[in-house]
């Protein structure tokens, strides 16, 4: 990606060969209960060793750090639980089997992301 935005910088994106996978992807982000308001930081995170060697599934940090070789909570949005998919209902479905995998405490999430998808006739 940082090739990409460089050539877009240095106008040679006509030199950089594009690739794109025909898939679909969501992300359900678990957040701190009481995000954006107050919650509180440093509570352990396990289940993340279940996105190793699991293609599709993928877990971004963004709330994390590390205290005594663990990763904890360190803010609001703390993990980005994001699945791909044949198309959105599948990754939809990922997703939400996903974040079953990955528990800490004050753990919340938003249950109607990408609901729309599940009800349309896609």
């Amino acid at each position: 990606m940082i090739e990409v935005m460089e050539a877009c910088v240095e106008g040679r994106l006509d030199e950089i060969r594009l690739e794109f996978e025909d898939q679909a992807a969501v992300c359900v982000v678990l957040a701190s209960d009481g995000y954006p308001i107050g919650y509180q930081k440093g509570y352990p995170i396990e289940g993340l060793d279940a996105f190793d060697k699991r293609e599709d599934y993928y877990c971004f940090h963004a709330g994390t750090a590390e205290k005594d070789g663990k990763i904890v909570t360190n803010g609001g949005r703390v993990l980005g639980i994001t699945a791909k998919g044949e198309d959105l209902k599948q990754a939809r479905q990922k997703a939400y089997e996903a974040v079953s995998w990955v528990r800490f405490e004050n753990k919340y999430m938003r249950h109607d992301i990408g609901k729309a998808i599940d009800d349309a006739d896609v």
